[in-house]
């Protein structure tokens, strides 16, 4: 797991194979408005059916994880006063984690597929995010 971070805020993360071990693990803290984690079980592991309770909850800024399934592509991480910080890339079955401070994509291969999760409502573009210059 590589972990970008500035002043012990943690503002990125990726995941790879060798991160994701046997049973459940999380990676984000209890307190990120994202939670990432990963399950490795045996075939025939049942885990219990469950329902979520509703519980309060405040969310102020959007975080999002990408996940490779094809391609390769680098992110670039920014500090909170946008500052860039590092380039870090992933391939397939890994996992881009930003929660805190700015990024920007690119794409290095052809046919690239990610899949984007994020925490909502999404309030549109220009509520949602400022544009850096790269």
């Amino acid at each position: 797991m590589k972990v970008v971070s500035q002043n012990g805020v943690k503002l990125a993360m990726v995941l790879g194979g060798e991160d994701f071990k046997d049973g459940l693990s999380f990676f984000t803290d209890n307190g990120d408005f994202i939670q990432l984690g990963s399950w490795r079980y045996a075939a025939g592991t049942r885990l219990a059916a469950h329902n979520h309770n509703t519980v309060p909850r405040r969310s102020d800024r959007t975080q999002e994880a990408v996940v490779v399934l094809r391609g390769r592509l680098r992110a670039s991480v920014y500090s909170e006063e946008d500052v860039l910080l590092d380039r870090i890339e992933a391939g397939p079955g890994e996992v881009m984690l930003f929660l805190a401070g700015g990024h920007g994509y690119e794409i290095l291969e052809d046919d690239t597929v990610v899949v984007e999760v994020k925490n909502g409502p999404y309030p549109g573009p220009e509520a949602d995010r400022r544009r850096l210059s790269q």
